[in-house]
């Protein structure tokens, strides 16, 4: 048959079916309905999906699972434009606000009054630095786009037009959130838990050890090699559950994707668990992954260095640990009404000594200085400086004009974890917070005491 007679031969039942289709009741009916009344059907059908769960709706909202983690939501729609709102960004708490279900070119839900997921919108309220003044990237208005055959609703996020999926809540999902708090604390840590984390990840054969640093503010974690020959590494995305974490960035070992980390209370550990031996682990550690000889700047004789902790910038710097900074809290309450804490400095090997300055200043802006001597020893095995204390308190407004003085109560704590016999490590870092001077922490080999400090020379 010639191309043009198979061309005719195809051409006539394709405008039959053309025509027999224009003409159904049914294609006639949406063409007849206009885009207010689609929007205006759209609209009510959302609302009515919304009020049809008697327990409302569980979302787990990741705003941005490239540098941030996930945070729990729980909705319960009520009529006249009430929801009641629960979530695990703070308090898990129920509070009571306003939706409504709005049209524009789509229909979308917003959250009108504020409320828990207003948290994650606000511009003010920034996790990390890379953050600053766009908060937690989340949104308070979704656009709807439809039911899923397993009931889920699935919605677009205006901010950035990421899915986020609704799924139906029950009576046990508002029980159990509380539960979450134990463990997010628990991958957060508090004043007492060691300051190290070490990620453990067994692929069946071989158990290779990792970095882990986690900001808890962001819920977002990186686990970096201790091998400086080897520049893998991995990021975690977590949200929280009532037995652990879960990341939406999966950890890949031999295959197979580890996501879920189980909680152990005890430990204080987070296990993933995989078949075959594979495995990984976040644990905390009392001793530094990785040991330097930064200490060896301090034996050098007659160093006469000095190693500042400046109240004005320094005690917003992330290395400082909960411990230090609630002492360093606890001494400034002990002082009369408008005296600072300005400095706590160790000076090292100085024609007069080696001693911690403690540094006041009065409302008045007056300075009185306090002095605490001590000797300077090293442990080299294990890579911690000693500071052990002598009887020698002085104070004055100068260190020439100081005179002798009974050890202060308001200063032993800090004091005592200065000058724990188990040591400090001390350390250089690799960053720099407000000012050009190198920055070193001191670290207790037995507590989890770090102290941030700017070298002074």
């Amino acid at each position: 048959m010639k191309a043009k007679f198979i061309y005719n031969y195809l051409l006539i039942p394709f405008i039959a079916l053309l025509l027999g289709s224009c003409s159904s009741p049914e294609v006639e009916a949406k063409f007849d309905e206009n885009a207010t009344d689609r929007l205006s059907g759209r609209q009510k059908e959302l609302n009515d999906l919304l009020l049809s769960s008697s327990e409302g709706w569980k979302a787990v909202y990741y705003t941005d699972s490239t540098q941030l983690g996930g945070w729990t939501h729980l909705f319960k729609f009520l009529p006249q434009g009430n929801v009641d709102m629960a979530s695990d960004f703070s308090d898990t708490g129920t509070y009571r606000s306003q939706y409504n279900i709005q049209t524009g070119s789509t229909v979308s839900l917003v959250f009108t009054t504020k409320n828990k997921i207003h948290l994650l919108s606000d511009a003010a309220n920034s996790p990390t630095s890379a953050l600053y003044a766009k908060g937690y990237l989340g949104d308070f208005q979704f656009f709807y786009y439809g039911q899923q055959k397993n009931g889920d609703i699935i919605f677009k996020t205006n901010r950035n037009g990421h899915f986020l999926r609704f799924a139906k809540a029950t009576a046990q999902d508002w029980t159990d959130l509380p539960k979450n708090v134990p463990v997010i604390n628990g991958l957060a840590g508090d004043a007492t838990s060691p300051l190290f984390r070490l990620l453990q990840i067994n692929d069946g054969t071989t158990t290779k050890d990792y970095q882990f640093d986690y900001n808890a503010l962001a819920r977002f974690a990186t686990g970096s090699s201790l091998d400086p020959a080897v520049k893998e590494s991995y990021d975690f995305a977590f949200s929280f559950n009532p037995t652990g974490a879960f990341s939406k960035l999966p950890l890949e070992v031999k295959g197979q994707k580890l996501s879920n980390f189980t909680f152990d209370p005890t430990s204080k550990s987070f296990t993933a668990t995989g078949t075959g031996g594979v495995s990984a682990s976040i644990k905390y550690s009392n001793t530094p992954l990785s040991l330097t000889d930064d200490y060896k700047i301090l034996q050098v004789a007659n160093a006469n260095v000095v190693y500042g902790h400046d109240r004005s910038i320094l005690t917003a710097a992330a290395t400082n640990s909960a411990l230090f900074l609630s002492l360093f809290k606890d001494i400034e309450a002990s002082m009369p009404a408008g005296t600072t804490l300005l400095r706590v400095q160790p000076w090292f090997s100085t024609p007069n000594g080696s001693y911690v300055e403690y540094r006041f200043s009065n409302a008045a802006g007056v300075l009185t200085r306090v002095y605490h001597f001590f000797t300077l020893s090293v442990d080299e095995t294990k890579k911690v400086i000693i500071l052990t204390p002598t009887p020698k308190w002085t104070s004055g407004a100068t260190f020439a004009s100081a005179l002798p003085i009974p050890a202060p109560a308001n200063l032993k704590a800090m004091d005592d974890q200065l000058m724990n016999p188990a040591g400090l490590y001390f350390k250089r870092e690799n960053f720099t917070v407000g000012a050009t001077n190198t920055v070193f922490t001191f670290t207790s080999a037995s507590s989890p005491f770090r102290m941030t400090t700017w070298a002074f020379q």
